[in-house]
């Protein structure tokens, strides 16, 4: 399967994070963008970029700043004096994989003018709406927020990303490993393995993976917890249950097997919801949304595996 092909490369390249790679690749056959979030240096933009460089697509990169306007994302119509017409010229956003670098770095009215290509997969410029390319993926890093500088992503653009995941630092072996690859110079060359018409075939297989009634059983009885827990004022809405479900299928295709196991859904279940939570004011100050969410899968009874 070429999708393990793209794993095995991916884990040459960005040492000790399997499962960060592993769900990198599940959203990516969900048909779904990619939030990374952590302190600078711990290597997302290298995970964006090798990620893109896998795929025959594409690839466009955008540093985020706090003057970027809309217009140098989207694109927009200018006049041409020689012909005396206005004519459209199409931004960066117009790729496969857009790589957006520090994302919250960027004003609120820039972000904001990703909501409709997230998701859309189309741009309005002029009054004239125009499709994206095929496949349309947005990755975006993003810094913690108490970073100078930075702007709070607005629940409507959180929403818009299938996963948030946090890279961490890593293993002391692992870092070890990448010393002593610079130092030799013995780094792993990356080259394009899965072609567009494969990996949209992949995603058309994902979506025939099968979910028995336990395991939806099992995925809403995880959504109703986060609405009536104690710490949390707003709970995962309708469209995070959808992106629970296909993320689910998409890690259960990962793992080559053509049902969804409870497994599947607990792996997927922190990542999909936990940046889609708001968390109340009161109660325990020290509880994260990780946290509310850890507790939520282990109380929850795990349901018989059935195929």
């Amino acid at each position: 399967m070429s999708i393990k092909k793209v794993l095995d490369q991916l884990n040459q390249v960005y040492l000790g994070k399997s499962e960060i790679t592993r769900l990198c690749c599940t959203a990516l056959l969900a048909n779904g963008h990619i939030l990374l979030e952590d302190v600078p240096g711990t290597g997302k933009t290298l995970l964006a970029k090798s990620i893109a460089r896998s795929f025959e697509a594409d690839f466009t990169r955008i540093q985020f700043t706090a003057d970027l306007l809309p217009t140098d994302v989207l694109g927009a119509d200018f006049f041409n004096v020689q012909t005396q017409t206005f004519e459209n010229k199409t931004g960066p956003i117009f790729t496969n994989i857009l790589l957006i670098d520090e994302i919250n770095r960027a004003v609120p009215r820039t972000q904001s003018a990703l909501l409709e290509a997230m998701e859309e997969r189309q741009v309005s410029i002029g009054g004239v709406t125009y499709r994206l390319p095929e496949p349309f993926f947005v990755i975006a890093t993003q810094n913690p927020i108490e970073s100078a500088g930075t702007f709070a992503l607005p629940d409507a653009q959180l929403d818009r990303f299938l996963m948030s995941l946090q890279v961490g630092y890593p293993e002391i072996s692992d870092e070890r490993n990448l010393i002593l690859q610079t130092i030799m110079k013995t780094r792993h060359e990356l080259h394009s393995i899965m072609s567009n018409d494969e990996f949209l075939s992949a995603q058309r297989d994902v979506e025939n993976v099968r979910v028995h009634e336990d395991v939806v059983t099992y995925l809403l009885e995880i959504i109703q917890a986060t609405r009536s827990h104690p710490l949390v004022e707003v709970g995962a809405s309708p469209r995070a249950t959808l992106a629970l479900v296909k993320a689910s299928q998409a890690y259960a295709f990962i793992n080559e097997r053509h049902f969804v196991a409870p497994e599947d859904v607990k792996s997927v279940a922190l990542h999909v919801l936990s940046h889609r939570l708001t968390l109340t004011l009161e109660g325990d100050v020290k509880s994260t949304k990780q946290d509310i969410l850890a507790d939520i899968l282990e109380r929850i009874e795990v349901p018989v595996e059935k195929v």
